[in-house]
């Protein structure tokens, strides 16, 4: 990112800011005293081992339960998610890692799953397949996806599954996407294709947070990283301030944030 487009992330009111989130399950401390503010058009990796909290985090978020502690402000007003659909009415997307997609349908199907457009003749109701597809195409060109509407999601690569799951975030207005694991068992050249996917949110203004054990990827696209260890954020840093080796000290515990 150039000096004058980190400087106006920066100065951007956060479109998500979490102030001392804590979630229990029982006697289990999952996550404690969690802050996390995250800007319009920023990139910030999440990293951390197994059980660092991650998931947890990501979830609250998501709505797929509360939290036990803290509060949650998105788009400047505190918000309270019972269920999925709460986060994603007010423009939270996840995409996560098996991607939820059918493999026998198309493209154009997979984006608009749930969301399907419908037109009526007279009493009949039916899908409106040209509408989909016509919407799909404009989304994949968005993206700059070489991914086609008519395509069978079971014939595609990776980063063209990618593409399809991002899009359908699109149909929303998403202001923030979490992707877990997105370039997990692809290969060299899908990853490249979905970092450029993550390049085109990004120069659309939309917020992602990354959860990645693949620090190559975070360093390429992230303005910040952010690890978790048992439960506790350890370390938000600008990625032009640290380096990989700083970030695995910092995950492993091997070093303390300064």
């Amino acid at each position: 990112m150039s000096a004058t487009g980190t400087a106006a992330t920066a100065a951007a009111a956060p479109v998500l800011d979490l102030k001392g989130i804590g979630k229990q399950f029982g006697a289990i401390r999952a996550l404690h005293g969690v802050d996390l503010t995250i800007r319009p058009g920023e990139v910030v990796g999440l990293m951390g081992d197994n059980g660092a909290g991650k998931s947890t985090l990501v979830r609250i978020i998501a709505g797929n339960f509360p939290p036990s502690q803290g509060t949650i402000h998105f788009d400047g007003r505190e918000v309270h998610f019972h269920r999925p659909m709460d986060s994603r009415s007010v423009g939270i997307e996840v995409v996560y890692q098996d991607l939820a997609l059918a493999n026998n349908l198309t493209a154009a199907a997979n984006v608009f799953l749930g969301r399907e457009l419908k037109r009526n003749f007279g009493p009949l109701v039916l899908l409106d397949h040209k509408g989909m597809e016509a919407r799909a195409l404009e989304l994949f060109r968005e993206l700059r996806s070489e991914t086609r509407p008519h395509d069978l999601v079971k014939d595609m690569s990776g980063g063209q599954r990618q593409a399809v799951a991002i899009a359908r975030t699109r149909l929303s207005n998403a202001k923030l996407v979490m992707m877990d694991e997105p370039t997990a068992a692809i290969s060299v050249r899908q990853v490249e294709q979905v970092l450029s996917l993550i390049h085109r949110l990004k120069e659309q203004g939309i917020a992602v947070i990354l959860i990645s054990h693949r620090m190559p990827d975070i360093f390429a696209v992230c303005d910040r990283v952010v690890v978790m260890r048992r439960g506790e954020k350890k370390a938000d840093k600008p990625v032009a301030d640290t380096s990989p080796e700083e970030v695995t000290a910092l995950i492993t515990g091997a070093k303390e944030a300064a």
